[in-house]
């Protein structure tokens, strides 16, 4: 457990594989007083409506959120087949949540319906925070395909405050995917929390990738299914294959996951992952691809170092945060399996306080991406930390 004065963080996890022993252990190590939120991530081998009933007996009215995993990020480090959250009571930390369900058919009405909701819950509160001081945590079903509407949209809604969040997995299935608001798990539904907080704080992103001077335009596309039928005018399958320097039957799951393709838009660069190569030669991504975009394809920089130097950025601006809530793209974990990177990073994690997830996919601000790493650390004022 992580106490100051201001910010009390409990963290947990329990590798138990029947439902009901694991919320029971996970709620006996997150359990304090004056709880303002909890987080929780699980694997999706849980019977999740057993779990579902147990955590909402044992949290009550607490505010609780959650979603299914393709792995988790746990106290100590990397887990498979567990759950893992963390609690935060403090009176300068204030959460709300709402869901949107039905989100195959969402409207942007939607997104103001909730930001409206999320934000009279926050008013309700006696000195609510000014806007730079909130920042949104999105947890959304990660096969609805509708990340990039329903991202941009809801920080539009909420007027542009700080955003991140992950879609949830289903490890590496890709069946089901679901998300816990209000003591029950849901699938094609989102769930929104805004924090009000007067505790320094920082949204942030890191990938380990960078533009190479290979680009490639997409010439015919179906954004809505993702699917990029021809780049550069041919095949995209075939001249994808042709940019790497490979014969087309050499694509593999790991070829994707290794060389996927960047776009910069407004001086950013974002990754954009290839689910897999289709029958009909088209290429099936993990975010929306829309006609005349210019690819890049990606080089990769040590995952490790690239870590590193992120968590040296947030320690240098607020010092060392007693939380990071943690999204982390499935493709990292797997290239960490690959690489035998996990128990590294895992301790990268540890040192950072991270609770997080591996995803379907990964949301910082307006944007959808792949093979990110985003969160929030949470810290203590300045004055706090020194008389730590």
């Amino acid at each position: 457990m992580s106490t100051t004065a201001k910010l009390s963080v409990k963290k947990g996890a329990s590798t138990a594989s029947d439902p009901i022993l694991a919320a029971r252990e996970l709620h006996s190590a997150l359990f304090q007083q004056d709880i303002s939120l909890v987080v929780f991530f699980c694997s999706p081998r849980y019977p999740l409506d057993p779990l579902a009933t147990e955590l909402a007996r044992l949290f009550g009215e607490t505010e609780i959120v959650g979603c299914t995993t393709a792995g988790e990020i746990s106290p100590i480090g990397y887990l498979e087949g567990s759950i893992t959250g963390v609690s935060i009571a403090s009176a300068d930390f204030r959460a709300a949540t709402a869901r949107i369900d039905n989100i195959g058919q969402f409207d942007v009405t939607d997104a103001e319906r909730v930001a409206t909701l999320v934000n009279a819950k926050l008013a309700g509160h006696d000195g609510a925070a000014l806007p730079e001081q909130r920042f949104g945590f999105l947890l959304i079903d990660g096969l609805c395909t509708q990340e990039e509407l329903v991202t941009s949209a809801l920080y539009r809604a909420l007027g542009g405050i700080d955003l991140f969040g992950g879609s949830a997995g289903d490890g590496v299935d890709f069946v089901s995917t679901y998300v816990y608001h209000a003591g029950a798990f849901h699938s094609n539904a989102a769930v929104i929390t805004v924090v009000a907080t007067s505790l320094p704080f920082m949204v942030f992103k890191t990938q380990h990738f960078v533009g190479s001077n290979s680009k490639m335009v997409v010439t015919e596309a179906d954004p809505v299914r993702r699917i990029v039928s021809e780049i550069n005018g041919e095949p995209a399958g075939r001249e994808y294959a042709r940019v790497v320097g490979l014969d087309v039957d050499k694509l593999t799951p790991m070829i994707f996951a290794s060389h996927p393709v960047v776009v910069k838009l407004g001086g950013e660069v974002y990754v954009r992952s290839i689910q897999k190569l289709n029958d009909d030669g088209s290429l099936s991504f993990f975010c929306a691809i829309d006609e005349g975009i210019v690819l890049t394809l990606a080089q990769g920089v040590d995952i490790v170092e690239n870590l590193q130097g992120a968590f040296a950025s947030v320690r240098e601006r607020m010092g060392t945060p007693e939380l990071v809530l943690g999204c982390d793209c499935i493709l990292r974990n797997l290239e960490l399996q690959q690489r035998a990177l996990r128990e590294k990073v895992g301790d990268i994690f540890r040192e950072n306080n991270v609770i997080g997830f591996a995803t379907y996919g990964e949301q910082f601000n307006a944007m959808h991406v792949n093979q990110t790493f985003t969160g929030v650390a949470i810290g203590t004022s300045k004055g706090e930390r020194e008389r730590a």
